[in-house]
């Protein structure tokens, strides 16, 4: 893991999203500089299924060497916001790093503040194991994840940099293994099992199976009955023809989910493809078995999801695609779209 070097000794973090988690993890790795940190987030009272609040956060952060000041922060309202800035000044004077949950603009930022403040991004290569992946994730998620450490160390790397570091988009293992870290498994929640890849990022397919396979995934075979259904013409039709012409034992080894489409508008139906039994199968009507994951859309958005025209990432945000099930293997199909897009 990436040490610390007391270069953020005396420096102020304003961390939104710090009382658990990923901003934690960032916050106690600054703390143990002795840096001081503002912990900006909604959490002042516990919270029935999620641990910690800003005050137990500020605890943890102070007992690791830092300087802790808990604001209560929605960052959807501004008042709110400017209020957090106004406290952390006037306690540590003006703050000089900060950390966004997410951020579409540091390519405008890094113009704007060119030479005085560095703005950068960071994303991690996996899934990272927190309380939002181990509720929506299903069970045993958390194998197929790594810790917070690693997003922590990550981000305390972009911290030494100077701030001619900027406009960049880093992912943690990237810009770790240029620090020199060359053991990852220290970061892994069960080291040698399957990393799950962070599904907001590109992959070659091919890259991807290697992957999955170099880290040992040896999944069950089921028996299962293959569908060449073909229901009636149309435009779902046609793609559900390529999808089971590019179907493999391969991609049924890196997935095994059976998958069930609701599809709305001008053709509807139900669909589904199962990638947990023999070779895999797809076709009309329910799934040869119960389905692990059941996605809710209209037609034309499916046919633009395979085709490689919508991200299922941005359809499940925008509320154009609804998610029953396991989570895990919701993502999981993304990577695998983008095996059977080279085909298409």
């Amino acid at each position: 893991m990436l040490q610390n070097t007391g270069k953020l000794a005396g420096y102020t973090i304003f961390i939104t999203g710090a009382s658990r988690g990923i901003g934690k993890a960032i916050a106690l790795k600054a703390a143990r500089d002795g840096a001081n940190v503002v912990i900006a987030a909604k959490t002042a009272d516990p919270h029935p299924k999620l641990p910690g609040t800003i005050y137990t956060a500020a605890a943890e952060i102070e007992a690791a060497g830092g300087k802790a000041l808990p604001c209560i922060v929605d960052v959807r309202d501004e008042k709110q916001i400017n209020d957090a800035v106004e406290q952390a000044v006037e306690k540590f004077g003006a703050y000089t790093m900060a950390k966004y949950g997410m951020s579409m603009c540091v390519l405008g930022m890094a113009e704007e503040f060119k030479g005085s403040i560095a703005v950068n991004a960071l994303w991690p290569k996996t899934a990272i194991q927190t309380a939002a992946m181990d509720m929506l994730g299903g069970s045993g998620i958390d194998k197929q994840c790594r810790k917070v450490e690693i997003v922590a160390d990550a981000a305390y790397a972009i911290f030494k940099q100077p701030t001619s570091f900027t406009g960049q988009f880093v992912i943690d293992e990237d810009i770790l293994r240029k620090e020199g870290i060359r053991d990852f498994d220290v970061y892994a929640v069960e080291p040698g099992h399957p990393l799950l890849p962070d599904f907001f990022l590109d992959q070659q397919p091919e890259d991807l199976a290697r992957q999955m396979k170099e880290h040992g995934a040896t999944p069950a075979f089921k028996s299962g009955k293959t569908s060449t259904d073909s229901a009636s013409t149309g435009p779902v039709s046609d793609m559900f023809n390529i999808i089971r012409g590019v179907l493999s034992p391969d991609i049924v080894k890196t997935t095994q989910g059976v998958y069930r489409f609701d599809l709305s508008g001008d053709h509807a139906g139900v669909w589904y493809i199962d990638l947990k039994n023999d070779a895999g199968s797809a076709g009309s009507g329910e799934p040869p078995v119960k389905a692990d994951v059941i996605m809710t859309l209209d037609s034309s958005d499916f046919i633009k999801m395979f085709e490689g025209k919508l991200k299922p990432t941005m359809a499940f945000m925008s509320g154009k695609l609804k998610i029953k099930g396991d989570m895990g293997l919701a993502i999981k199909l993304e990577k695998m779209m983008a095996m059977m897009k080279s085909k298409l």
